[in-house]
């Protein structure tokens, strides 16, 4: 009797299993393209939605393109600047505060110690380096009439000009929202409820600090508050929203801190932001801004982890 060697059996074996473990990685590879595409899947992403754009950005970026719009705002300058500066930085680094680069180049804007942008200490802080971006910028007479190529490029030098162009519509939709012209348009994950508190000092320092006295918040007082909001606790930060002049403008500036607060959610740890009868709640981020009763356009609250 004719009998197949135990070796063909062993050789067919190892192909069915090879060729089952292809189809199954195929089918993963697919899965995570389809998944990527759509979102879903990947580390949480902070969104933002204006003028029918949607812009996605990791937590990171998004507290360092508010930090740039923020070391702005202190400054006074107008919103071309931010824009500008926020397509170099989405060139130069991704938004991302990186510690390498060509040669000696350091953090969001890749600036150089050996070119006298400061140390490396210096460079690698997101507010010093985006004060010094601007320090250049405005020394440009008519910089905000500028291409944002050849604005960027008289600050920055780089190798390759016109590489700045094709981040200016991001950049465009992140300013929108960050200077708070366009409300209710960020929302990001926030932190973990992993039972660790936040410091609403850290909050107010981190607030003075990048947009200046003006945004000098305060500690909620006890039983200051009203409508379905919850009493503020030692836990809340107000910060007022001065009247302004110019129709709008207070709005504005209530949206530009909140969304500051949305984006530095995850580093402060910040589970509520309130402001204009709107909502943002850590535990509930991704249906963003929801409508609040009782919430004052006078003020931003922000309440961090208990």
């Amino acid at each position: 009797m004719w009998r197949v060697p135990l070796s063909v059996f062993s050789h067919r074996a190892r192909l069915l299993r090879a060729a089952v473990a292809c189809a199954v990685l195929l089918g993963l590879a697919g899965y995570l393209a389809a998944q990527l595409v759509t979102g879903g899947v990947g580390p949480p992403r902070c969104v933002v939605r204006a003028n029918g754009v949607q812009v996605r950005l990791s937590p990171e970026q998004t507290v360092n393109a508010a930090t740039i719009e923020a070391v702005a705002a202190s400054r006074g300058l107008p919103e071309r600047a931010v824009t500008i500066a926020l397509a170099t930085a989405l060139q130069e680094s991704g938004l991302r505060n990186i510690r390498h680069g060509d040669r000696d180049s350091q953090g969001l804007f890749q600036q150089r110690p050996s070119q006298g942008w400061g140390s490396v200490r210096q460079i690698r802080d997101p507010v010093y380096a985006a004060g010094k971006f601007y320090d250049d910028l405005v020394r440009m007479p008519g910089y905000s009439r500028l291409p944002l190529t050849v604005a960027a490029q008289r600050v920055q030098r780089s190798g390759f000009p016109q590489a700045y162009a094709k981040h200016e519509t991001e950049a465009v939709v992140l300013t929108g929202a960050l200077t708070g012209r366009s409300g209710a348009a960020l929302s990001c994950p926030g932190p973990p409820d992993d039972g660790k508190a936040g410091d609403p000092l850290r909050v107010r320092t981190a607030l003075k600090r990048e947009f200046g006295a003006e945004a000098e918040a305060r500690p909620a007082l006890a039983g200051h508050g009203g409508g379905e909001q919850a009493a503020p606790s030692p836990h809340t930060v107000l910060v007022p929203v001065p009247r302004a002049a110019a129709p709008g403008r207070a709005r504005q500036r209530g949206w530009e801190i909140a969304h500051w607060a949305v984006a530095h959610s995850d580093e402060l740890r910040i589970e509520r932001v309130s402001y204009g009868e709107r909502e943002w709640n850590a535990r509930n981020s991704g249906a963003g801004w929801h409508p609040a009763k009782g919430i004052s356009r006078a003020e931003v609250r922000i309440d961090t982890m208990r």
